[in-house]
């Protein structure tokens, strides 16, 4: 069974509420049909019920029986108002900012999520990043013991022998722009726990690098040097190397050749990027020239399951996300 099908089969066994703010993207709907097909979760969309329902059937998509919400008309939405001015008015947020900024379908989605109607949110396809994740950070805040929020894609691989059977965790792909020593260590520490709860395996680590065992040597190498040196300080027990080029990090011959005393040995399954430009332009890569799945960019340190997604996903991507989403809820309880 694939990845995401096995994903779908645990989504199935307690199902959980999502939270789609962008009702009005087509992809959004097709996922929603997908979903309601294959019954892994419940589907709540935020938008103007008419116009929605009136895309669905030009495009003849089955959303029939999905709850959707419009802000302006709800009789939760003075309540949400009210909680938000609560929850930022230190930050000098005004009630009748508060009242505003509910009227969006993200925040008020978030709002939905921080009050317990709603296990988890989806955003991304037709939002900026900071448009999905500042609402979460201030509404829904990070995680107990979290020092950073990141973002991470899981990438299924068809016909790979690297990995775990072609399943990586490619990390910080969506979020963190120049993490310095500290942030990659955590950034390392949060993806490995997420690909063993996530993907069900061993987590193997490999802090990435033009250079291998110092074969070359800058500031840029010394940061992932010492990065890694943090992370066996703070997780003596994750199998974790580092600095490694990727060819020494997956592939095991290469590991012989370039890195022999890397615990690793060639068989890395998550995959720490120096920096956001390297993680977003490797898993592109991936994605488009070895024709890999790609879901994300999801996150790790929010006190509640929320995901982006890439503004050039397909609805199967969505669909996918969803499931992660769901599985992430049933975790985090």
């Amino acid at each position: 069974m694939s990845f995401i099908n096995e994903i779908k089969e645990r989504a199935k066994k307690e199902i959980k509420t999502i939270v789609l703010p962008e009702a009005t993207d087509i992809r959004i709907l097709e996922a929603t049909q997908i979903v309601k097909q294959q019954g892994y979760a419940k589907i709540i969309l935020i938008g103007e019920k008419e116009k929605v329902v009136n895309i669905a059937k030009e495009k003849n998509i089955d959303i029939e029986g999905i709850e959707i919400i419009n802000p302006v008309n709800s009789d939760k939405t003075e309540e949400y108002a009210k909680t938000l001015y609560e929850l930022r008015k230190q930050k000098g947020m005004t009630e009748e900012q508060a009242k505003k900024l509910v009227l969006d379908p993200v925040y008020y989605g978030m709002m939905m999520v921080k009050l317990n109607e709603a296990d988890g949110l989806v955003s991304g396809a037709s939002h900026s990043t900071s448009d999905t994740l500042r609402p979460a950070l201030q509404i829904l805040k990070t995680a107990p013991g979290t020092k950073l929020v990141s973002a991470f894609f899981i990438m299924v691989v068809p016909n790979c022998k690297y990995g775990s059977n072609g399943t990586f965790i490619f990390s910080d792909s969506g979020l963190n722009e120049e993490p310095d020593s500290e942030a990659l260590s955590e950034i390392a520490i949060s993806s490995s726990k997420s690909f063993e709860k996530l993907v069900g395996q061993k987590a193997k680590v490999a802090m990435l690098s033009y250079s291998t065992y110092g074969s070359a040597k800058s500031e840029a190498t010394e940061k992932v040097i010492q990065a890694t040196k943090l992370v066996k300080q703070k997780e003596p027990s994750l199998l974790v190397d580092g600095e490694l080029q990727l060819d020494a990090a997956i592939e095991p011959k290469v590991a012989e050749l370039k890195a022999p005393e890397s615990q690793l040995k060639g068989e890395a399954n998550v995959l720490i990027f120096p920096d956001l430009g390297a993680g977003n332009i490797g898993y592109k890569l991936v994605q488009r020239l070895a024709k890999a799945e790609a879901y994300g960019p999801l996150c790790q340190g929010i006190a509640k399951p929320v995901n982006d997604l890439s503004r050039g996903c397909s609805s199967d991507d969505v669909a996918g996300v969803i499931a992660i989403t769901a599985v992430q809820a049933q975790i985090d309880n």
